[in-house]
């Protein structure tokens, strides 16, 4: 990690924090965080503090669930074959697994289907469609996608099988442009401003939290595809008890299903409020007790079983090892460790992913050390660039995406990253596939629109977007996005933005504070980590470099007033060692932490940025 100084945007304190704090019991701090956060009512913020199920929306409120449901339930009344159409990300994962096991504990029957992310691609294909009917399905359902597929809907409804769609992305609006399923996204999705109508697949039922209705929009526009099929997987057990309620058993399953919903929704960055929140939090705390054979063998090979699980721990221990699989190979044995296998097959899946993983990091580090060599050589690093393009023939199109990422955290400029070989010297051969990451400010799926003459399809979302174009398009493109960004961003957009929740002195770090704000979680998108920053504070010691290789930095500074002192941790600020002398003074942005050793207990802060006076 190579610093790059940042823009601070501190909260004002908010003269309701005090007042609040009061009523609520907690810091003043707590008070001013849960205000940034836009929760000012007292109960709401009781809420936010304790979340509950009962902020789940019924079901039958979202747009489809209950078309959806009756089909469902009569499939499974009369023992048809019902195929899941999965996926080969996180939420698509666990979402296809929620709908097979909602199925089967209701005396269904289900398979699934998940298509090969580099052989197929995201989505609904014509070929597997038909492959399915073909072979006896007469339901399909799918889950995190399908929305935009209108050619592929009509080939089952051409063979007379039954198709429910369910999803969350984009789809087609009148008038639209583009064939068949977008390239996929892995970022939430946004309201539709526009007032072109939407052009929609010809399906029995179309589940989606945005769908346009008669009465009330859904609660939760950005519920995720894990969520969506959580919601469906309620109806259908409405559905089958005929009644207001779903059965004990069943409801003891969808208490347990919330395991998986939890991990597509923080693994699909989503926003971690209202019903999200209230998924993720229950979720994970089901994580730890789960019944599922595949969660408890995933929850094995990652090393966290028994353990308290947070966000953190989804985001980045779990949800890797599943989309390892499909990045790297199918998807389909993921599913499978999370439906169909016993226990010892899904301990032989989970060690299976957990090699995939490692091999996808191996993959992974030689991509981005690649990628920031051609950057630079290119000089797409530099003050006049506003945008990076790269490409290379020997790049897995599995892992671009998260490389993509890695380079908007190096460089803070929208990055696309292409696989220029997708077809490694098959039929796509002279096709290049691309995933790109934007910053705040730059719509990358606008910007895709804007120069899509040199493409053959695109498709995501203002945050992230895929691509494919042809080889020999590939330089047209990098120059024509390239122009597209400079005129788009200013330089002062090029200079991350941290967002502070606060201003504050060392005596307000206190354990309590810090256990305090873990009730502020689970944190994600919209509901961020809590940070603070330190200002003017006596750097009390020479810093240190630690590490094995000296790369991060050890700070002990004093608060002036009070004398207290606290120590601060800087993950890869070791180089600015060399500019900080014991006696001066620095502000310090970050997050505080408890740091326990032989049974002692103190606070530190985690620097995520630091300015030296």
């Amino acid at each position: 990690m190579t610093h790059r100084p940042k823009r601070w945007n501190i909260a004002p304190p908010h003269a309701a924090a005090v007042e609040l704090a009061a009523r609520l019991k907690v810091s003043p701090l707590i008070a001013q965080i849960l205000l940034c956060r836009g929760v000012a009512d007292p109960d709401a913020c009781q809420t936010f503090l304790r979340p509950s199920l009962a902020a789940l929306h019924h079901p039958h409120t979202l747009p489809g669930v209950a078309a959806a449901a009756d089909r469902l339930a009569r499939a499974v009344r009369d023992r048809q074959k019902i195929v899941i159409y999965g996926d080969y990300d996180v939420d698509g994962i666990t979402a296809t697994s929620i709908l097979w096991h909602a199925v089967r504990a209701l005396g269904g029957q289900a398979d699934f289907y998940v298509p090969h992310r580099i052989e197929e691609g995201y989505g609904l294909n014509a070929q597997a469609v038909a492959q399915l009917c073909d072979q006896g399905a007469q339901l399909i359902v799918t889950v995190d996608c399908g929305i935009t597929a209108i050619e592929q809907a009509q080939v089952a409804r051409d063979r007379g099988v039954d198709l429910i769609i369910t999803d969350h992305h984009e789809w087609r609006e009148g008038g639209g442009v583009g064939v068949g399923e977008t390239p996929h996204s892995d970022t939430p999705t946004l309201r539709h401003t526009d007032t072109l109508p939407p052009l929609l697949p010809d399906a029995c039922a179309l589940v989606h939290p945005r769908l346009p209705t008669a009465g009330e929009p859904y609660g939760n526009p950005n519920l995720c595809g894990a969520g969506v099929a959580f919601k469906l997987a309620w109806g259908l057990g409405l559905a089958m008890s005929g009644g207001a309620k779903v059965s004990d058993a069943y409801r003891e399953f969808l208490v347990d299903a919330t395991a998986l919903a939890a991990l597509g929704t923080i693994a699909d960055v989503v926003p971690l409020t209202g019903e999200n929140r209230a998924l993720a939090h229950f979720g994970l705390g089901g994580l730890k007790a789960s019944k599922m054979t595949g969660l408890r063998a995933l929850i094995e090979s990652a090393g966290l079983t028994g353990q308290k699980l947070s966000s953190f721990d989804v985001g980045f221990k779990l949800a890797p090892r599943l989309n390892a699989c499909g990045r790297m190979g199918h998807a389909r044995l993921a599913i499978e460790m999370l439906t169909t296998a016993d226990a010892a097959k899904a301990e032989e899946i989970a060690t299976f992913l957990e090699g995939q993983n490692k091999a996808r990091q191996a993959v992974e580090k030689k991509i981005v050390e690649q990628a920031v060599a051609q950057a630079v050589e290119l000089g797409q690093d530099g003050d006049d660039s506003r945008a990076i393009v790269l490409g290379h023939a020997e790049w897995h199109p599995g892992v671009i995406g998260i490389v993509a990422s890695r380079i908007v955290e190096r460089f803070h400029r929208p990055t696309i990253m292409v696989a220029l070989n997708t077809g490694h010297g098959g039929p796509d051969a002279s096709y290049g596939q691309g995933s790109g990451r934007s910053i705040a400010g730059f719509h990358l799926a606008k910007a895709l629109h804007a120069v899509g003459d040199h493409l053959e399809a695109y498709g995501g979302h203002e945050m992230a977007a895929g691509l494919k174009l042809k080889t020999e398009n590939f330089e047209a493109f990098r120059d024509a996005f390239r122009d597209h960004a400079f005129d788009a961003l200013t330089p002062e957009q090029l200079v991350p933005n941290l967002r502070l929740d606060a201003e504050a002195v060392i005596p307000q770090l206190t354990e309590s504070l810090v256990r305090d704000l873990d009730r502020l979680g689970p944190f994600g998108h919209a509901n961020p980590r809590p940070l603070l920053c330190l200002k003017s504070m006596e750097v009390a010691a020479a810093p240190r470099r630690v590490g094995k290789t000296g790369d991060h930095l050890q700070l002990q500074l004093r608060d002036a007033a009070s004398g207290r002192q606290i120590k601060c941790i800087g993950f890869g600020y070791g180089k600015l060692a060399d500019d900080i002398r014991a006696g001066g003074t620095v502000d310090v942005a970050g997050e505080p932490t408890l740091n326990e050793w032989n049974g002692r207990v103190t606070v530190e802060m985690g620097i995520k940025d630091l300015r030296v006076e």
